[in-house]
């Protein structure tokens, strides 16, 4: 296989790995979330119990994914150190809109492993917690998500803008 040709597999990759993770993050966002106190208590473990746990498996090995082809991306392109310096030095606004967008990528990453996932394995009961740091882990990870959302938009913003240039 040619350099050109696993380039635009890795491309692809992370492509198809962005939709899957910024799917599942504007689906818990702006589906699930606001329905949950719409469906009826003896309901709610359908959700809870199978649901949840496949989505947010998927969401979180979809943002590694992401991540992971991302940064191979940018090492086989020859702009990573541009990137994640924004740029500095390099005369070109493009690495500063994609280093931009790698950023975000990557602190919405930190907080689907580091902040969501180990909160929500105490609100599913995959780790034992008492009613109040359930209640607690649900508002941290509620909060981290939102934020995530808020981030996905300058983040997708930056990395089109990359690929189609209008500076």
């Amino acid at each position: 296989m040619e350099f050109f040709e696993i380039q635009f597999l890795v491309r692809w990759l992370h492509v198809l790995s962005g939709i899957m993770w910024i799917g599942l993050l504007w689906y818990f966002n702006f589906v699930q979330t606001p329905m949950m106190g719409k469906i009826p208590a003896e309901q709610k473990g359908a959700i809870t119990g199978f649901i949840a746990p496949e989505a947010l498996f998927w969401f979180r090995w979809a943002a590694l994914s992401t991540i992971v082809f991302g940064l191979l991306l940018a090492h086989m392109n020859g702009y990573m150190t541009e990137t994640l310096s924004l740029g500095a030095g390099s005369g070109n606004p493009g690495f500063t809109l994609l280093g931009i967008g790698m950023w975000f990528g990557l602190i919405m990453a930190a907080n689907v492993w580091f902040i969501i996932w180990p909160n929500q394995k105490k609100v599913l009961g995959m780790v034992k917690a008492s009613a109040d740091e359930k209640a607690k882990a649900a508002k941290m990870a509620g909060q981290a998500s939102r934020i995530n959302t808020l981030l996905s938009i300058p983040m997708l913003f930056a990395m089109v803008s990359f690929q189609n240039p209008v500076y």
